[in-house]
């Protein structure tokens, strides 16, 4: 079969924290579920604050450093120009962020079947592959309907996701052995 084995073991205080975690995922997923446009607006805000920041720091090393050659400014800049328009225009940002989501879901699936062939035969390990079939789904399904459904299928695929992660951990919790 496979050449190697996990064996899941948690002590009490790290099983509450991986369920709490399971959990507050699965909340999150509903939201997601629910206002499938709102967390697609989020996460483009998100991730225009977070390359907002990236250029500022960029942008504070290149005037420390680099600041007579006008070529080192160009990554700040981008990443500075990025961020704003992620911030201002996040739809727009949307069919982008489904790219991205399309490769994280692929990526996501093959890692999560991986794992799951690894913690076979232990109990639970039959979700985390679920959830990685799910995700090479959603990256499919994703693929299929971009760009004209980014807008909200960017937060309702996210929310399953999350649900599935949040099912996923929640089950091998409950299945670790505790000592």
């Amino acid at each position: 079969m496979n050449g190697f084995s996990v064996d899941i073991f948690m002590d009490r205080g790290v099983r509450r924290s991986t369920i709490i975690l399971a959990v507050l995922l699965m909340i999150t997923g509903m939201i997601g579920i629910l206002l499938p446009q709102l967390l697609t607006l989020v996460l483009s805000a998100f991730i225009g604050f977070l390359l907002l920041a990236a250029g500022i720091l960029a942008g504070y090393l290149t005037w420390l450093s680099y600041s007579r050659n006008g070529l080192a400014w160009l990554k700040p800049f981008l990443l500075v120009v990025l961020g704003l328009l992620l911030i201002f225009r996040p739809i727009a940002g949307a069919a982008t962020l489904g790219l991205l989501l399309i490769v994280y879901f692929l990526l996501d699936g093959f890692f999560s079947i991986t794992f799951s062939l690894a913690l076979r035969p232990l109990r639970g390990w039959g979700w985390t592959m679920f959830n990685g079939i799910l995700s090479i789904l959603l990256a499919v399904i994703f693929l299929v309907g971009w760009p004209f459904t980014a807008a909200w299928l960017v937060g309702l695929l996210v929310g399953i996701s999350l649900i599935m992660d949040g099912v996923a951990l929640l089950m091998l919790a409950l299945s670790a052995e505790v000592p």
